[in-house]
């Protein structure tokens, strides 16, 4: 039996306000998960959406997060785990005042492709320099991308 065991550098993306390492892609396994890691800062929240193909799994390794996943809130911190089913909308926004750490584990290349896609080159390796309210523009191109990668924008971030 051949050795199928291989080691992969992360690959660090800004996508919105945060540094993301895609720590394994979908595409170095047989099954597809993809592990990305995101540094978010203090108040940050996505667009409600919904992920058509995947669930999206969060796992809290430092701050605390408040989740929306269909009609139901629930605040996690560090050493927790939240699922976000395929077809349920949800959001998160990042409650701790020094932002939080989590990892994202997501099967099959949707979510990856769309950090791919929306993702700026990082010039260091720490949280973007804030980019303020979007625009009509951006937000157009957000809910594109998103489209394209099987995950739809249904509602507004928490506040």
């Amino acid at each position: 039996m051949s050795n199928q065991v291989s080691s992969r550098k992360a690959e660090a993306l800004w996508f919105g306000n945060t540094l993301v390492k895609i720590l394994l892609s979908s595409s170095h396994g047989r099954d597809g998960t993809a592990v990305i890691e995101h540094r978010m800062p203090h108040g940050d929240s996505p667009p409600m959406h919904v992920h058509r193909n995947e669930d999206e799994i969060f796992h809290i390794i430092e701050g605390k997060m408040r989740f929306q996943v269909g009609q139901e809130q629930i605040v996690v911190g560090a050493g927790e785990t939240v699922v976000a089913p395929k077809g349920i909308p949800h959001t998160f926004r990042v409650e701790s005042a020094d932002g939080v750490r989590c990892l994202t584990v997501t099967k099959g290349p949707d979510f990856e492709g769309l950090i791919r896609m929306a993702g700026r080159p990082v010039t260091v390796e720490e949280l973007p320099p804030a980019m303020g309210a979007p625009t009509p523009e951006m937000i157009e191109a957000l809910i594109k991308a998103c489209q394209t990668n099987n995950i739809d924008v249904v509602g507004a971030p928490l506040s």
